[in-house]
């Protein structure tokens, strides 16, 4: 049996926090090392327990979560990221995007989903919470598009194109009648072949280059 994912949880309000670490404790794939209640404490436990994922409140008082998201990709970029905000997705997910931060999800999202999203970003996958990809997504259709001189295979483009959607790779796969190896593989190639980093990094910069187009759904 693999190790478990060890999850440090840093939100100032209790009543949130206890409530993520009673849901994701029932998964006997995911361990919470630590509890914070505020982004200081965070950045501290974080360097004490040195987990695999810091799932982490965006409004918090004093150090809010972009603070702490940006200095943890700083000094401790091995650690994933997964900020965790109320039902409005403010201008500042680009920033966090841009900073290479893996995931990004609503506080109304199903346990169901946040522990799928949470296993997804752990072997390396980005998740972004469909509400806030349309965001990001309907912003990057008013902006000018230049085409850029990237290689891909048709095959590439087309995973690509699916990559922009809430699906994981394993949901991909199913979509395309392949196995999940084979989406991750043509992913790998995406991502070296784009020169990004991630998923949502790597849909940005298709975006921009005008490799996929914004589709409404």
């Amino acid at each position: 049996m693999s190790d478990p994912i060890r999850i440090l949880i840093i939100d100032d309000h209790a009543v949130v926090r206890k409530g993520l670490a009673m849901v994701l404790r029932l998964e006997p794939d995911l361990e919470i090392v630590a509890e914070a209640g505020d982004g200081r404490t965070g950045l501290e436990l974080a360097r004490a327990f040195n987990p695999d994922i810091a799932l982490l409140d965006l409004i918090m008082p004093g150090m809010d979560g972009q603070e702490v998201a940006l200095t943890l990709r700083q000094f401790l970029p091995h650690i994933k990221i997964m900020i965790l905000t109320g039902t409005e997705v403010d201008d500042r997910v680009f920033d966090l995007i841009a900073a290479g931060v893996e995931g990004y999800v609503l506080k109304n999202i199903e346990p169901g989903e946040l522990i799928g999203a949470i296993r997804s970003v752990v072997r390396g996958e980005a998740y972004l919470h469909p509400d806030v990809l349309k965001k990001v997504l309907g912003r990057m259709q008013g902006q000018p598009q230049q085409a850029q001189p990237v290689s891909l295979t048709r095959r590439e483009l087309e995973v690509l194109e699916w990559m922009a959607t809430p699906n994981t790779y394993r949901q991909i796969a199913r979509q395309l009648s392949v196995s999940e190896e084979t989406i991750r593989s043509h992913a790998k190639n995406i991502l070296e072949k784009l020169g990004q980093p991630n998923r949502a990094q790597a849909v940005l910069f298709a975006m921009r280059a005008g490799l996929i187009q914004f589709q409404e759904s």
